[in-house]
């Protein structure tokens, strides 16, 4: 299983709409996916787990699965300030 850690850019971290579109892209992977902050691993296909990890800006995440695509795809999600 692949992972990645990658800080989240958007101003304002995993809120409504950030968080949708990352669950969105998730669950068109060909695999699970999880993503996880401090110690709790949540499906990333899921708007409401996501949001559960209260990610703010600048806060690191680590994304997981066997779909490097979809890790790829994820990872640039992220990287963006989806608030600018």
């Amino acid at each position: 299983m692949g992972e990645r850690t990658v800080v989240v850019a958007s101003a304002h971290g995993l809120h409504a709409r950030p968080a949708a579109l990352f669950a969105q892209a998730a669950a068109r992977a060909s695999a699970p996916v999880t993503v996880a902050a401090g110690d709790k691993r949540v499906n990333a296909a899921s708007i409401l787990s996501v949001l559960s990890l209260g990610v703010d800006r600048g806060e690191t995440v680590t994304i997981a699965s066997d779909d490097e695509a979809a890790l790829d795809e994820l990872e640039q999600l992220l990287s963006i300030d989806h608030d600018a």
